[in-house]
């Protein structure tokens, strides 16, 4: 109970000292750019983990701004440096952001879309509400490839950059990214509420809504650990702790100590904006650690351990898998970040190129 407790006060030392830890792992230069570092044999980073091959399926492509704006990289990189130096938890809101953009009617940006007279806007869907974050940080990105490169930058590649470089900037892998896709001019609450899941959701749930959006269940437990980084709140978990079963009882899965841990933050009553990190152990670091603590008990969101405990062998088997090894793990998110990334994009002449990401031209 002691250690569980310092840990969470340990959080408040990382979020102190996270920004000076990014720029001593990232003084310089990040070429995510698309000079030979990207040629078809994958190179290998710092973790000893490989890039994701780049992807050329639906036009999308890792060269497409080489000529019209050879510095989007640069700008992405610079703003999410500052952005996260002030504020760590923006990495994670930002991944979160690109996942639930892409799960509602695919990588549009659609998501970034304010309420108007045409639009109903996503942000208001039950996933979102209250919820996304980092939308200051896209505003931010886009004024700044606006100035040096005028109508050129997607909103929705912006996005899709943005949670790349977020997870670098975590010290998690990095992998090629296809490049290309344009702006919708409508918004779907509808597609939003349906599709993205629940962290309630059980493992066929979630299994089913992957597969939805053409993902698979290898897919899924990789993707869920993006959850090494960020916090959730007291709302999205709090019914393990009292009632998981409408019989006034906790999740019986739940470690003992984490149970008491997470009560001492989490009353049954009020306190449902008070937060806790996904992982405890190294909230601000995107590593393994996640599926680690699965193993122990002490997944924060019912979705999140169900992955070990949901009957499902193939699932089970991954997260103890990507527990014991961190460069498999960081592969394989790579290479599920560039097939969620490549979920029904709009290319060519579809959409447009917002000059402003919160509404269409």
């Amino acid at each position: 109970m002691a250690v569980f407790r310092g840990t969470f006060l340990g959080l408040v030392v990382v979020t102190l000292v996270v920004s000076a830890t990014l720029s001593a792992a990232h003084p310089e230069g990040f070429n995510f750019g698309w000079g030979s570092r990207w040629g078809s044999k994958p190179s290998t980073d710092h973790h000893g983990g490989g890039h994701a091959p780049a992807g050329g399926s639906h036009g999308l492509f890792p060269q497409f701004y080489h000529s019209s704006c050879p510095q989007v990289n640069d700008i992405v990189i610079s703003v999410l440096q500052r952005a996260i130096g002030k504020d760590p938890r923006v990495a994670a809101s930002l991944l979160r952001l690109h996942f639930h953009d892409c799960f509602a009617q695919g990588c549009d940006a659609s998501v970034l879309l304010d309420n108007s007279m045409t639009i109903l806007s996503e942000k208001g869907a039950a996933p979102n509400v209250n919820s996304l974050r980092g939308f200051a940080v896209i505003d931010e990105i886009k004024a700044e490839l606006e100035e040096a490169c005028p109508l050129t930058v997607s909103c929705a590649d912006i996005v899709a950059l943005a949670a790349r470089g977020s997870t670098v900037l975590s010290d998690g892998p990095n992998w090629v990214l296809p490049l290309g896709r344009r702006d919708s001019k409508t918004a779907s609450v509808k597609s939003s509420n349906s599709n993205i899941p629940s962290s309630r959701s059980n493992l066929s749930t979630l299994i089913t809504a992957f597969k939805r959006q053409g993902l698979d269940e290898t897919d899924l437990v990789a993707l869920s650990g993006g959850h090494t980084i960020g916090v959730a709140k007291c709302s999205t978990f709090k019914r393990r702790l009292y009632n998981q079963n409408g019989n006034d009882q906790p999740d019986s899965t739940l470690e003992r100590s984490y149970y008491f841990g997470l009560k001492s933050v989490c009353p049954s009553r009020g306190g449902d904006n008070n937060i806790t990190p996904l992982d405890f152990a190294s909230p601000a670091r995107f590593d393994n650690t996640y599926f680690q603590l699965l193993l122990m008990g002490k997944g924060l969101l019912t979705s999140d351990q169900v992955l070990l405990t949901g009957n499902g062998r193939k699932a089970a088997e991954l997260v103890k898998t990507y527990a014991d090894n961190e460069r498999l793990f960081f592969q394989q998110f790579a290479q599920s970040m560039v097939k969620m990334g490549n979920i029904n994009p709009l290319t060519g002449l579809k959409g447009e190129v917002r000059k402003n990401c919160r509404r269409v031209n």
